[in-house]
């Protein structure tokens, strides 16, 4: 007997599964043969579905960090020089026409 290669899952598969577990509409056997999964690992989803569930309404909405808006506002000021200073060479060069 041949054994699977290992499959990787994404997290929306996963959060799928475990969600028609939690409604109960068809058994565990019957799911884990619709989604082609084991009937154990679906088990292990739905606990980590439940488990995490409250963590979605804690915080409200999570806005970036000072320091990484800073870091970005940088980066954005030495691609701009960066790309301002590219035009200028390539129009020069003749490669890049002056239209633009």
């Amino acid at each position: 007997m041949s054994r699977r290669p290992r499959r990787n899952h994404s997290p929306a598969f996963k959060a799928n599964v475990a969600l028609a577990a939690i409604k109960g509409e068809q058994t565990v056997a019957e799911l884990a043969q619709r989604f082609d999964v084991h009937p154990n690992q679906m088990t292990q989803w739905k606990t980590v579905l439940l488990e995490r569930a409250s963590g979605v309404f804690e915080g409200g909405e999570s806005a970036p960090a000072p320091l990484e808006v800073k870091s970005l506002h940088a980066k954005i000021g030495e691609l701009t020089l960066e790309n301002d200073f590219l035009e200028t060479a390539l129009t020069k060069a003749g490669v890049l026409s002056a239209k633009r």
